[in-house]
This record gives C-alpha cells, sequence and structure tokens, in this order.
C-alpha cells in the first residue's frame, strides 16, 4: 500500500480512516481565542480523530524570552503522540510498523503545519498534512463525529534533529552573510511595520525578505500545485542557506511545508520569531 508524504487529499484520507497505521490529529486553534479549536473539535470532528492544542500540546509555555511558542517539551510530546498510537519510526522494532500521522486545522494549514515539522524535527517523516483542510473534508461529504478517539498505545522514540533549527544568536550572526536568505512569513503589513496586532514592536528582521505564509494556498485552504510552489520559491536556488521565522515558529511552517512540496531543500526554523527578536537584549530596528 502506498502512503503519500507531506500532502494528502480528502479522498485519500476518507479511504483510509480504518487503517490502523493511520492516525488522525485535529489541530484547529486560534490564537485571539485559544479554546475555539477544541470547541470546534468537540462539536465535530474527522471520525478518530485526536485533538492537539498549539498551546497545551505543540508548544511549551511561553518565558520572557523565547517567543511566544517554543517548542514542546520532548518527553512530554513524545508520551502525548504514544497515547495516540503513533509509533516512530526510528523506535527500532522491524516488527512494528511505524505509522503515518495526518494533520488538519481550518486555518490555511497553520497550526497542522506546525504538528507536521515537529514530527519531522523528531525525526518521524511519516506525516502529512490534509489539502483543504476541515473545510475540504466537510464540503466533500464525509462523516464527522462528536465521539472521542478509541484508546491507542504506540511507541514514539523521538530523534530530534538540531540542524532544523536556529536560534537568535544563529540569526544575528549569519543574516548578513553571502548566500544567506532569511525569510519573514508575517503578512506584508506585519512585515512593513505599518501594523503589528500581538508582539509589542513593529517591523522585521533587517536584511529579512517577506514571504507571506498565505501565499502558498488558495483562500479555502487548498495548496497550490507543485509547479506553483517551485516558481513562488525560484528565489532559494540562488541561497546557500535558508532560516524561515514568522512572529512565533508556527505559520513559518507552512512555509517549510510548501517549500518541501516544491521539491527544495526545507529551511531551517527560527523557533522564537519576531516574538523573540524583538524582545532580545539584541534587538535591532528595521
Amino acid at each position: 500500500m502506498t502512503y503519500p508524504m507531506n500532502l494528502v487529499s480528502p479522498a485519500w484520507l476518507a479511504a483510509h480512516l480504518d487503517d490502523k497505521r493511520v492516525v488522525v490529529a485535529d489541530c484547529r486553534f486560534a490564537l485571539a481565542n485559544p479554546s475555539q479549536g477544541r470547541q470546534h473539535y468537540q462539536t465535530a470532528h474527522i471520525p478518530g480523530a485526536y485533538y492537539l492544542d498549539l498551546n497545551q500540546d505543540l508548544s511549551n509555555p511561553a518565558q520572557p524570552h523565547g517567543g511566544r511558542h517554543p517548542l514542546p517539551d520532548i518527553q512530554r510530546f513524545s508520551q502525548r503522540l504514544t497515547a495516540m498510537g503513533v509509533t516512530s519510526a526510528a523506535q527500532g522494532d522491524a516488527d512494528v510498523a511505524p505509522t503515518w500521522v495526518v494533520a488538519y486545522d481550518d486555518s490555511r494549514f497553520a497550526f497542522a503545519a506546525r504538528l507536521w515539522w515537529l514530527l519531522k524535527y523528531l525525526g518521524h517523516d511519516r506525516v502529512a498534512v490534509l489539502d483543504g483542510g476541515w473545510q475540504g473534508w466537510v464540503q466533500a461529504g464525509y462523516p464527522v463525529s462528536q465521539d472521542g478517539p478509541r484508546p491507542k498505545t504506540g511507541q514514539f522514540v523521538p530523534c530530534p534533529k538540531p540542524a532544523m533549527v536556529v536560534d537568535r544568536h544563529g540569526v544575528s550572526h549569519r543574516k548578513d552573510s553571502p548566500g544567506i536568505l532569511l525569510i519573514d512569513s508575517r503578512s506584508p503589513e506585519r512585515y512593513r511595520g505599518d501594523v503589528e496586532p500581538i508582539d509589542p514592536v513593529a517591523g522585521h528582521i533587517p536584511g529579512a525578505t517577506n514571504y507571506f505564509w498565505q501565499d502558498v494556498s488558495s483562500p479555502g485552504g487548498w495548496m497550490r500545485s507543485p509547479t506553483d510552489l517551485a516558481q513562488h520559491w525560484a528565489g532559494l536556488d540562488a541561497a546557500q542557506s535558508v532560516m524561515v521565522y514568522c512572529g512565533s515558529g508556527v505559520t513559518a511552517c507552512v512555509n517549510l511545508l510548501a517549500q518541501t512540496l516544491a521539491g527544495k531543500p526545507m529551511g531551517q526554523l527560527y523557533v522564537g520569531g519576531w516574538s523573540d527578536w524583538c524582545t532580545s537584549p539584541e534587538y535591532e530596528p528595521r
């Protein structure tokens, strides 16, 4: 049986809902209303899906520095995945089939891509996001449920890949070097500093180029074609190294996902993003 990498259609997921090797994760969330995603999940979700909360599951609590959404504690997050029935590709038991994880949201991949990236970071490549998200699933007429998922047990053994991340000091020291491309994934308005609805300072990291994360998908939440994405990311071909950030390491993951779908090498994630940079002692105005 063939399992697609990185992106699956609603039709594919509907055909594999009963596959024991597939675990579905509902990642719906709203930054302005943190309880909204869980409420929507309780109202209706894809049958068998587990709910993962951006603040409680996909992040650690924010500290004075480090950004609004630090990476989750690896042990705690791994235990959560194990309890969802996820078995890692790195757990070493040849008799146990690794699990495919399919993540979805209703925000054009904003939060599903965070889970996608986290699993890649922890050495689990068998992960994809649902094209079209929740809306695409419902509009296609596939079933929904209010029931909680059945208890499962997995074996998730994390194998972190530290080369996939870069911190504030790394960005500061490398951003002006030849061949370095620093990407700001936020909206053009936030990048220019015209508005700043979340963080205490407006602007962007000096030297950053703006690639708005929503430009890789349609308003309905469908990813652009690989050909369109390859054209969109053509500027990466001349870069020796790419670093990507947003406000707090969440929507930047959509750009990282799109780079992968375009057949480009995935850049490093500056997890702290603008929320870390603009509150740091080394802060540089734009």
